[in-house]
């Protein structure tokens, strides 16, 4: 059993910066983020292979977002710069260990935060 905790969350004008975090009680070799907008079907933004450091980003986020890990504590982290409002979503942090999650489909990923919500408006 893995169990997340997103936090980082809240509202910042386009163009601000916000990082996430998302402690885990446990690992399993893809660990990543999502997001959910209102109205929108789950979309992957951005997912690291723990054992081999590979990263992996939604081409909507690729040189806005970084996704980055602290072993000693067990945590995943998601710096996103240069915000707007289409970034406006729930943010989710989760894990698997299906061959194919690097490929971003939410339905391969086993184990789900509860979100942080996060707006972008001016």
């Amino acid at each position: 059993q893995v169990h997340l905790v997103e936090s980082g969350g809240g509202s910042v004008q386009p163009g601000g910066s916000l990082r996430l975090s998302c402690a885990a009680s446990g690992r399993r070799t893809f660990m990543g983020w999502f997001r959910q907008a209102p109205g929108k079907e789950r979309e992957f933004v951005a997912i690291i292979n723990w054992i081999t450091g590979y990263l992996y980003y939604g081409d909507s986020v690729k040189g806005r977002f970084t996704i980055s890990r602290d072993n000693a504590k067990n945590t995943l982290y998601l710096q996103m710069n240069s915000l707007k409002p289409e970034d406006t979503a729930v943010y989710y942090c989760a894990a698997g260990n299906d061959p194919y999650s690097a490929t971003g489909r939410p339905s391969l990923y086993s184990y789900w935060g509860q979100g942080t919500q996060v707006t972008v408006s001016s």
